[in-house]
């Protein structure tokens, strides 16, 4: 793992989310296809991308399939899920859905607070079938109160990991369908013979199924764009380099395009960290990946202070933030963009992507500092609600005709006009 100071970390450190020709024009005429062509369109794409073959029939997950993946995961695994599902759920309704009404002086004003109807969830299956996504796309939207949750799934072959549909099942999802990509987001935005249109997408994916999002903005809601997976680690020098590198390697595992960064007041952790990063590689099943993702998006960057680091991860904006350092509650306050922070040496980043029940679904390539964790207000929209009595709108009256009739709108004004002529008031 390299080490840079301040001065030299700059391409280290400039990522975007980029818009790449060959995948946005193949995304764009995908999208289109299944818009046109329905059911028929997702199955050939499945086939030519997966060489999945589908039809009517197999399309949808049966009961049978779910009884045999339940059967499949064994009762130790059901059980840890289980407690994973109390946590994040639980975290999920303590948000709850307020609705804000205010009446003052015959002025009732504010909003309520109402679930969309059905959520499409996009659970990834590629090079590591992630079971703790479903729990993470589905229980928000269920805490919001939404009624028909949908999940996508890539199927290799026609099978869904067994662990993936355990989940759904554990989490009471029933309707499932086998495709990914961004031939699933097309089939979510306009609706297929057999899939239901949505009104919000959310999950993470490959490239592909983040610009399917952006191409199906507007005609649905979206949760975020969301690229590679990646870390931050803000350590001093109280932090165990075997455990700093152990969390570089837990992320840096996930993708070869992942990014995992450490900044450190210490030339001294800064060295140890890169031994331990090369000597855990070596144990890794991934190993592969995880060595293409530190070589190629991973560093060390060395700095003066702690303030230092934190400016440095308020630019960066990382997807997943920790703060390694004596201690982090001092820094929380100094950080202003980041998807989620782990707090300390005994919070590595995987106790937020299965168990504490903040969500893991997360803003990156800098997006945090404009998008925000996956959470029940993505499923929810806000009304507004306005009523007056006859008093309040006979002493605000002549306010709202002034201000519509500088604007030209003189039937806006004329609405008002005319209550308080015919009251004697105008």
């Amino acid at each position: 793992m390299k080490i840079y100071s301040r001065e030299t970390c700059r391409g280290l450190v400039a990522r975007t989310f980029e818009a790449r020709g060959k995948e946005l024009s193949a995304v764009k005429e995908i999208v289109s296809a299944v818009r046109d062509g329905g059911d028929a369109a997702v199955f050939a794409y499945e086939q030519k991308l997966d060489a999945t073959t589908l039809t009517k029939e197999n399309f949808r997950v049966g009961e049978a399939e779910f009884e045999a993946a339940c059967a499949a995961v064994g009762k130790d695994w059901l059980a840890s899920l289980e407690k994973a599902i109390g946590n994040i759920y639980a975290y999920h309704v303590r948000g709850g859905r307020r609705d804000t009404v205010c009446e003052h002086g015959g002025r009732t004003t504010g909003y309520v607070v109402r679930p969309v109807e059905r959520a499409g969830i996009y659970v990834p299956g590629g090079t590591a079938p992630l079971s703790s996504s479903v729990l993470m796309g589905v229980l928000p939207a269920k805490a919001a109160g939404v009624e028909r949750i949908v999940v996508v799934t890539p199927a290799k072959g026609g099978v869904i990991s067994p662990y993936t549909l355990a989940a759904c099942r554990a989490c009471g999802v029933t309707e499932v369908y086998k495709c990914g990509g961004a031939q699933a987001v097309a089939a979510l935005a306009y609706g297929t013979e057999s899939v239901p249109k949505v009104d919000v997408i959310a999950g993470p994916g490959n490239i592909y199924v983040t610009l399917a999002k952006k191409e199906v903005y507007g005609q649905v809601g979206i949760d975020m764009l969301a690229g590679p997976s990646e870390i931050l680690i803000v350590a001093d020098e109280s932090a165990c380099p075997a455990y700093v590198a152990a969390d570089v390697l837990s992320q840096a595992e996930h993708d070869a395009l992942a990014r995992a960064i450490v900044v450190t007041t210490s030339s001294q952790l800064a060295e140890r960290v890169a031994a331990e990063v090369e000597a855990q590689l070596k144990a890794l099943p991934r190993e592969n990946i995880a060595r293409a993702s530190v070589e190629g998006g991973g560093g060390i960057i060395v700095v003066d202070t702690l303030d230092a680091a934190c400016a440095l991860a308020n630019e960066i904006a990382p997807e997943h933030l920790e703060l390694y350092v004596k201690d982090p509650a001092a820094l929380l306050p100094k950080i202003r963009n980041a998807g989620a922070v782990f707090m300390g040496g005994y919070t590595p980043e995987p106790v937020g992507d299965y168990f504490a029940g903040p969500d893991h679904i997360l803003p990156t390539s800098g997006s945090a500092r404009f998008f925000q964790v996956l959470n029940e207000d993505v499923f929810t929209r806000k009304m507004s609600v306005i009523s007056y009595t006859k008093e309040a709108l006979f002493a605000d009256g002549a306010d709202i005709i002034r201000l519509a009739e500088s604007e030209g709108l003189h039937a806006h004004a004329n609405a008002v006009a005319l209550r308080l002529a015919k009251e004697g008031k105008a």
